[in-house]
């Protein structure tokens, strides 16, 4: 009895020295596809639970939806202007008379009744627009502009088009051409009608390099830039770091910039000003500003600017530091001021508000 308990044991302990033998020899195996597996699940957290626009954590489904890009007036006679708290990333570009317009983006734009006023484009604000993948919304364009939104490029819904009259409507308070708004329900109702897809394509990501949550921007190196002043000249805007938000509170006109429907003052976590090359069209009254020759411009965050260059990669824009790499940026909302590189020379930075008094300028 004790030798075959003998000759068992011996048997038993040779398959376990084989088993641990095999065990050992894939092992490598095992740990190779544990690793592709944590990162292929890492990827997909990132995508599908941040907010593209502002690398901010949001409701998946919500992430995944195509952005909205409006065009909003910004003279003065179109002011308080409504919604644009809600946007995620506003471009101001120049206009005809040194003025300005402004494109305001929203991943979620949902319980939005009145967005606007709602102006017409120029041929650059659907080209910026379409490196969100985002639908765009306008009253009417310069004619310029016709070609690119006829192309089938962008996804577009035009107030002079039939879908209009279900995107639309006119108040009473305004004087045309300032009294056109939009709402959630219109949008909705002109994206069924003109049969456009509402998803973002598989690996989209973020249009702009965020930061990780745990890891802060902070600009050591930068310059001093409480009071940042893009210099526009009939808006006159300036921004002022609110260094218990951490954002910087917009002013334009000679006061605060504030949403309409919300009462609240415009902030953002980033500003970022993009000089580029420009030329009038051959009417010589529109402006062309060039979204793909690259150039020169700042990033601004946490009261500080550094110097970046810009160039069109594709159908995004990149923003490289002097060293050559990419910049990476806060968490939240973005402001992008695009300069004429001819009026390079107004952009200007002050280390405090003092400073920017002292200067002459207009505060609040």
């Amino acid at each position: 009895m004790k030798k075959h308990t003998f000759k068992f044991l011996m048997a038993l302990s040779a398959c376990a020295l084989l088993f641990v033998g095999c065990k050992k020899e894939e092992a490598p195996k095992e740990e190779k596809k544990t690793e592709q597996t944590t990162e292929k699940k890492e990827k997909i957290e990132t995508k599908d639970n941040v907010n593209p626009l502002t690398g901010e954590p949001m409701d998946t489904e919500q992430a995944k939806k195509r952005p909205l890009a409006i065009m909003i007036g910004n003279t003065k006679v179109a002011l308080p202007q409504y919604g644009t708290e809600a946007a995620d990333v506003i471009y101001e570009c120049p206009v005809e008379g040194g003025e300005t317009r402004m494109m305001a983006l929203y991943q979620d734009y949902s319980n939005l009744d009145r967005i606007g006023s709602v102006r017409s484009c120029r041929l650059y604000f659907p080209e910026f627009a379409n490196e969100f993948n985002a639908i765009y919304a306008h009253y009417g364009q310069a004619a310029y502009a016709e070609p690119f939104l006829d192309s089938g490029e962008v996804d577009n819904l035009n107030g002079l088009e039939a879908v209009g009259n279900k995107v639309y409507y006119r108040t009473s308070d305004r004087k045309a051409p300032h009294n056109a708004f939009t709402s959630t329900d219109g949008i909705n109702a002109g994206i069924k009608q003109m049969k456009y897809g509402t998803e973002l394509e598989e690996g989209y990501g973020t249009p702009f390099p965020f930061a990780k949550d745990e890891k802060a921007v902070e600009l050591t190196d930068g310059q001093d830039a409480a009071v940042v002043v893009p210099g526009y000249p009939v808006c006159k805007p300036w921004f002022v770091y609110n260094k218990e938000s951490g954002t910087y509170d917009r002013f334009e006109y000679g006061g605060a910039h504030k949403d309409a429907a919300t009462g609240n003052q415009l902030s953002v976590k980033n500003i970022l000003i993009q000089c580029c090359v420009w030329q009038y069209e051959p009417d010589n009254k529109y402006l062309r500003i060039n979204t793909t020759s690259g150039g020169e411009g700042y990033y601004i965050t946490g009261g500080k600017a550094i110097p970046v260059t810009w160039k069109k990669d594709g159908n995004r824009t990149h923003y490289y530091t002097k060293d050559g790499n990419e910049i990476t940026m806060n968490q939240g909302k973005t402001w992008v001021c695009v300069v004429q590189d001819s009026n390079a020379d107004k952009i200007a930075f002050y280390s405090s508000e003092e400073d920017y008094k002292s200067a002459g300028s207009k505060t609040p």
